[in-house]
């Protein structure tokens, strides 16, 4: 599968192009998740296909911070792509998750919710 960052709650026209650009010399697949998807897991939308999509769409609220979810990615590509996304200065970027078995089958709404407690328990 191709790599893919899947982003919820993209920011502004200015950041957001600050990240693609980030991503374009990478060759990577960037999603913007659109807010009616946030009920579909995170595999669905990285396209695995063994599991199964959520009916209806969503209908909460936006999250209250972009979130970036890295997809098929190898350690080092992992940071490779970390540092352009730092060097870009479209950040700082603190919700940032990997795509693994476990929070494939997470909502956008729940892997935020875990990462900002994750995120507040490393930085009081």
């Amino acid at each position: 599968m191709k790599e893919t960052v899947l982003l919820f709650n993209a920011p502004e026209k200015e950041r957001l192009l600050k990240i693609e650009m980030a991503l374009f010399p990478h060759h990577i697949r960037l999603k913007r998740v659109p807010t009616e998807d946030y009920n579909q897991p995170l595999g669905v939308l990285a396209g695995i296909r063994d599991i199964p999509p959520a009916e209806g769409k969503y209908e909460g609220g936006e999250l209250p911070d972009t979130l970036f979810v890295f997809c098929n990615f190898s350690d080092s590509r992992l940071e490779q792509v970390l540092a352009s996304l730092r060097k870009c200065g479209a950040g700082p970027f603190p919700y940032k998750a990997v795509l693994t078995p476990t929070n494939s089958r997470w909502t956008a709404p729940d892997c935020f919710t875990e990462i900002r407690r994750e995120h507040e328990a490393m930085h009081p």
